[in-house]
């Protein structure tokens, strides 16, 4: 222990507490491309759901597909809601895999009106047009993902407590 703060080795400047922020979180355009991004989420999510639960039966195989995106699309959601710029890029890669999904999957349900299909809970030609509807949502949610993504939201500056900051300090000891 010294007895006294200018025998420290530490600078003052070290010593101090301070305060991280986050500049570009505070700009409109970085909150409203996450508000976006959670609503694009949320509503892939609600169509998912729809599409799962009013084609249970003819999805044979693929609910286990349906509800491993639903919960990872409700995580990253989460996520994204705490200004985690780390899943954007992965946000967009799994909207690529599910707007390929859902393209290839559009013309099947409207082809199950033919005889010799089981009738899903819903209509296969509701169920055939939420699914196209799931394409461009997933391109807007790869468009706005990106967007969030160059907003660079984990850039951070220190700042201490009394608002000073490192460059100040310095220049005061010179």
């Amino acid at each position: 222990m010294h007895a006294d703060v200018r025998d420290c080795m530490v600078p003052r400047a070290v010593a101090r507490d301070y305060v991280l922020e986050h500049p570009n979180r505070g700009k409109a355009a970085s909150k409203a491309t996450r508000a976006v991004v959670i609503l694009l989420l949320l509503v892939s999510v609600a169509l998912f759901v729809i599409v799962t639960l009013g084609g249970w039966n003819a999805l044979v195989g693929a609910q286990a597909l349906q509800i491993f995106y639903i919960f990872i699309y409700l995580l990253v959601a989460f996520y994204v809601a705490r200004w985690n710029r780390g899943v954007l890029p992965v946000i967009a890669a799994l909207a690529i895999i599910m707007a390929i999904f859902a393209a290839v999957a559009t013309p099947a349900w409207f082809d199950r009106d033919k005889t010799g299909f089981e009738d899903p809970a819903l209509a296969s030609e509701i169920l055939g047009t939420i699914t196209a509807v799931i394409v461009p949502v997933q391109i807007l949610l790869i468009i706005f993902a990106m967007r969030g993504f160059q907003q660079a939201w984990n850039v951070e500056v220190e700042r201490y407590e009394d608002g000073s900051s490192n460059e100040e300090i310095v220049a005061a000891r010179a």
